[in-house]
């Protein structure tokens, strides 16, 4: 049987590959309408790997409590930089969509408080649920994330490190921070898209699980990727 170290090692090498090669992604939906895009291309992982999400327990056998809060946040970084995630939380002030963070079409800025301009109010088209006939994606106070929360081109330290940092995780504590990943609308819209939309791995559940453990076992980071 695969253990979680070695499913751990071969899906970090992934994410890595992903995280490069999001924006050359074949084309599918996420923030915003468009036309229907022919049938989106996903990214396929390692051979023998899963697409599921893994859970706290799959975890287990790593003893060392540090190493397993890592591993942890590793895992759930592959919903952190999924598609359905990072094109709400843009490096810039516009949202990008789909599988490859195509620019936001019509085009939109972020606005003083990340919900848009008088006129392109992001509720203005995103409304609290997916529109079926127009193909427009909603949940319940539709955003940008602040610009403090970028993840797009970030590493699983990196975007760990700010999810930690109250300056930068519009200041919650890790347990709210448990509460918003577990329970939040927006969030629990990436595993129901809506459309032909790839939705995030696993569950909002299983999600919500990795991320209340890694913060049990002490919220420490992975290390951060070298580059050769």
């Amino acid at each position: 049987m695969v253990g979680p170290r070695w499913r751990l090692a071969s899906r970090a090498s992934w994410l890595g590959a992903a995280a490069l090669g999001l924006l050359v992604m074949s084309a599918g939906t996420s923030c915003g309408g468009e036309a229907p895009p022919p049938k989106a291309a996903t990214i396929a992982p390692p051979s023998g790997s899963s697409i599921a999400l893994l859970g706290p327990d799959d975890f287990a056998t790593i003893a060392d409590r540090r190493e397993r809060s890592r591993a942890l946040f590793t895992e759930a970084s592959r919903v952190l930089l999924h598609p359905r995630c990072i094109n709400c939380h843009p490096a810039g002030d516009t949202p990008t969509q789909g599988d490859k963070l195509g620019v936001h079409d019509p085009p939109v800025v972020r606005g003083p408080d990340d919900r848009g301009v008088p006129g392109l109010f992001c509720d203005s088209c995103h409304q609290d649920r997916n529109g079926t006939l127009a193909r427009i994606p909603g949940a319940p106070h539709w955003k940008l994330a602040p610009r403090t929360a970028a993840w797009v081109g970030k590493s699983p330290h990196a975007i760990c490190e700010q999810l930690k940092d109250p300056a930068r995780n519009g200041k919650r504590t890790l347990d709210q921070i448990v509460d918003h990943a577990a329970h939040d609308g927006i969030v629990a819209w990436g595993w129901a898209p809506g459309a032909d939309r790839a939705p995030a791995p696993g569950t909002q559940e299983r999600f919500g699980a990795l991320v209340a453990a890694w913060v049990h076992d002490g919220a420490e980071c992975p290390a951060e990727e070298t580059k050769p």
